[in-house]
């Protein structure tokens, strides 16, 4: 297992069940060869190449039966209930609970950072969020919090109705979140998750601007749990497995979720930040997902360019922020498409197989297969 993944897990308490290994070792796609899109990723090619982003995870993996967890995405070191930042909302198709969005879009910002988790967790996310947020210095008298809780469904190896995630889970990952690298595949809220009819994750992906398109960043963080046909930098890897929705082997496993953050420095507002959000499906669709009738498919984008912070209590009535013109938008939004494409890539590569409930097994992608048909199609050398 990548150590990053496995010191997480070891961090969480957790006893591990039995993981498989594909003969080549989980790298991230970079790492094998596969450069998706043109533009050139940050030096950590993660959400966190985003200046003050940070992530945490808490990974449970107890017994036969739990394989779930949480992951907290923070926008900036300081308190963001005080200081809020843009933000924008869209839905590509609508099964599934992303809370908090209705005052997203009213708005345009987020009030706290953004939690990731199972279905039915969804409420003790809301909880152990809310909880952080009152009790930092300076919220004392903060009677409304409008916390940002986003899911996807891990009941196939998760016993989901055991509602494990609790409080402390939470909080403990808002605590855990750092900058640096970002533990991808089994843990947090990618745990119990399965992509494609392979085991899933979380995984994520940067990508920097050129300096004559402004040099801006754009991360993407996703949680991966959705089905359709596989494609990896334009190869039909899924049908070359014979392992595709529809396929008699995943004939009825489309459904799912797939729960996209993005994070940039642009100057963006919100309904710019939503149009990033919008293109991030593109990304999406690239790499074979469907936006099945039963998946939950959201994607929540935030601008941390400090001087548009919105301050919780100001003196000045009015905001002064700088916002990018609409005709220099497009390069984002190809950062976007790339990086949340490699980033559901990234979570299938890093994944590992797990058995969970009821002793259900999902195998980990299997590499070496799979990078025979990279090369076949000159996708690598």
């Amino acid at each position: 297992m990548h150590m990053r993944s496995l010191l997480l897990i070891l961090i969480a308490t957790i006893s591990f069940d039995s993981f498989s290994q594909n003969i080549t070792e989980r790298k991230r796609a970079r790492d094998q060869g596969v450069k998706i899109g043109v533009l050139q990723p940050g030096k950590l090619n993660a959400i966190t190449d985003v200046p003050g982003v940070t992530v945490g995870h808490t990974t449970l993996i107890e017994g036969e039966h739990i394989r779930t967890g949480v992951t907290a995405i923070v926008p900036h070191s300081g308190n963001v209930f005080q200081s809020k930042v843009p933000a924008g909302v869209y839905v590509e198709n609508g099964f599934g609970k992303l809370a908090g969005t209705t005052q997203v879009n009213e708005l345009g910002n987020i009030e706290t950072p953004i939690i990731l988790t199972n279905t039915l967790s969804v409420a003790a996310g809301m909880n152990g969020l809310i909880q952080y947020t009152l009790s930092q210095p300076g919220n004392e008298n903060v009677q409304s919090v409008n916390a940002i809780v986003g899911e996807t469904n891990d009941g196939y190896l998760n016993d989901i109705r055991g509602r494990h995630v609790k409080e402390e889970h939470v909080i403990a990952a808002l605590k855990r979140a750092q900058g640096g690298a970002v533990p991808e595949g089994n843990v947090g809220a990618g745990t119990g998750t399965v992509c494609f009819g392979f085991k899933g994750g979380i995984g994520t992906s940067s990508r920097v601007l050129p300096k004559e398109a402004g040099g801006y960043t754009v991360g993407v963080l996703v949680q991966t749990n959705f089905g359709g046909v596989l494609t990896i930098d334009g190869v039909g890897v899924g049908e070359a497995l014979k392992k595709f929705y529809m396929s008699p082997l995943l004939r009825d496993t489309a459904d799912g979720s797939c729960m996209i953050v993005i994070a940039t420095d642009a100057p963006l507002d919100a309904r710019n930040l939503q149009r990033l959000a919008k293109r991030s499906m593109l990304g999406l669709a690239r790499t074979g997902g469907i936006a099945s009738n039963g998946s939950g498919d959201y994607a929540i984008a935030f601008s941390t360019h400090e001087a548009n912070r919105i301050e919780h209590s100001a003196d000045n009535r009015l905001d002064q922020m700088t916002d990018l013109r609409n005709d220099a938008t497009s390069p984002l939004f190809m950062a976007v498409i790339e990086a949340t494409e490699e980033a559901v890539i990234n979570s299938l590569f890093m994944a590992t197989t797990m058995t969970g409930k009821d002793q259900h097994t999902i195998e980990a992608l299997p590499l070496d297969e799979v990078l025979k048909l990279l090369k076949k199609h000159n996708v690598i050398k």
